[in-house]
Formats: structure tokens, sequence, C-alpha cells
């Protein structure tokens, strides 16, 4: 696994918020990971690895998650607020702009960041998530995100993940799930439980109950970047319909899907990483 050094910054309200740093060149723009819902910076491994020393790579906890701390207003749980807490980090590290790889909501954090400084975007990379998102899989999120868990044992915990979500992962075996599991999870008073607030199921909730907002302008501010819209083929987040037009409504975006993947893929997929190949690859010819 390549190296890296935890390091921390304050939210504007003062919540300590970590972020792993891989080493690399400042001569051109760091990679900058931001995790899914319930995902933290350890989701970022592969990329860490196969571009660590040739990239600076940050990957970052966002608020109550991994080794960032926990809110105390739940309310605060809300891709505003991460956004904002992103634009200080990027304040504070002095970085000009960066090729953002985004993760579900990470993708919708780096799709608000476009809306409201696109010129701190060198390109993106949109994990499984788009303007439009399909109920099916917020029903299948809103069962599951929030719930309690304590398990005895790494295996058991990898066990029943892989229960739970095996359909997002149907090639896995016993090694990915624990590799996974090891990512999603933490040790906790003799257990395994998820790293995450529960609380964070909150806003979640009732965001899902609400008519979805036209995200499709804050999308289209990506506009002039290079894009790449990954895209699992199994997803029932992103619809193929939906990938589809998002390629077409930009000027430079690719659409890649991952074969046999729900949401969302890994990233360690040989699609994934030749996608990746090719975004940083367009970024340096810009």
């Amino acid at each position: 696994m390549a190296e890296f050094v935890d390091r921390y910054w304050n939210s504007v309200d003062g919540i300590k918020l970590h972020y792993r740093d891989y080493a690399g060149p400042h001569e051109r723009p760091p990679i900058l990971c931001i995790p899914g819902l319930t995902r933290n910076a350890r989701d970022f491994e592969p990329v860490a690895d196969r571009y660590a020393g040739e990239w600076r790579v940050l990957s970052i906890d966002l608020r109550g998650r991994g080794g960032s701390a926990h809110d105390p207003n739940p309310a605060n749980y809300a891709p505003p607020v991460y956004v904002a807490d992103v634009m200080k980090f990027l304040d504070q590290m002095g970085i000009a702009d960066a090729v953002f790889i985004g993760t579900s909501l990470g993708g919708l954090c780096t799709m608000l960041l476009a809306a409201s400084d696109s010129e701190r975007i060198a390109g993106a990379l949109l994990n499984d998530i788009g303007p439009e998102i399909d109920q099916a899989g917020i029903d299948r999120i809103g069962d599951y995100v929030g719930q309690s868990a304590h398990f005895p044992s790494w295996e058991a915990a990898a066990a029943s993940i892989a229960t739970q979500h095996q359909a997002a992962h149907p090639t896995w075996g016993a090694a990915e799930w624990m590799r996974y599991v090891r990512r999603v999870c933490r040790e906790d008073k003799g257990g395994i439980v998820f790293d995450y607030d529960l609380r964070i199921a909150d806003n979640f909730q009732r965001a899902a109950g609400k008519p979805q907002i036209d995200a499709w302008p804050f999308y289209r501010a990506l506009d002039g970047r290079p894009v790449t819209i990954l895209r699992g083929e199994l997803s029932d987040l992103l619809s193929e319909s939906t990938a589809q037009a998002m390629v077409d409504g930009l000027s430079d975006a690719e659409l890649v899907t991952v074969p046999s993947v729900g949401h969302a893929p890994s990233l360690d997929e040989p699609e994934s990483q030749a996608a990746i190949d090719r975004l940083l690859e367009r970024v340096l010819a810009r």
C-alpha cells in the first residue's frame, strides 16, 4: 500500500477533519478524492497505490466519517456543508485546482463545487452518480444507512455485509469482501462497527422523502473541463439513459461502464483504472 501521512484541517465551524496525504509533485494539480455517504478515505487506496508519487493524492474524510470528528448538529450532514469544508481545505492548502474523483455523494459535492467555483476543478471523475438518481438506489440505501451493527469479528462483519451487498459485487469472493469491510468498519469495544456517525441518516431520510432538485445546472457547470462518468453496469443509482445524457451534455465527457458491478465501482477494476489514466492524460493535455 502506498505510504501516506495523516493530516487534519478545521472547518469554518471548528470541526476537526482528517485526510490522507500521499506525496507527489506540486507542479501539477493534485488528485482530490471525496468518498460516498457512509464511506471514508480508505476507499481510495487503489487510486493512491496506482498514482501516488507521480501525482499527489489527497483523500479526505467528510465530517462524521473515518478520522474526522462527528458533528454535534446532525443537520450539518448535508452537501452544501461538505462543499464548504472542501473549499476551506483547498484554501488552507493553497490549492488552486485539483482533479476531483468523487464517488456517489463525493460526485454530488464535486458538481455543487463546480457550480460555485468551477476554476477549482482541473478535471473530474464522477463515480456512479449523476444529476438524476434512480429511486431504487435511494430506497436501497435508505434500508441500511444509519442502522447500528456490532459484529463479533472481522470475519462475521465480512460475511454479513457480503450477504447484504452481494448484488452490487456478484463476482467478489471472501478476500474482496474482507478488504471492503476493513475499509468501511473499525474496531470498537471488542467488536466491529461501521466507521461513520449513524446520524448522517437523518438528513438522508428527510431528503429521500422529497422530490429531487434539478441538479443538471450543477452538472453543466463542469463544462469545459475533462469529465469522466464511471458507471457500474448493474447500478441501481445511475441509469444508463442518465449517464448517456450526461455525456451529451458536456463538451469533453467520456462514459465508461464497468461490467458486472453495481453501485459503486471500487476503482481497482481494469476499466476504472484505464478511465482514470485517460482522464489524467486529458488534464495534462489542456
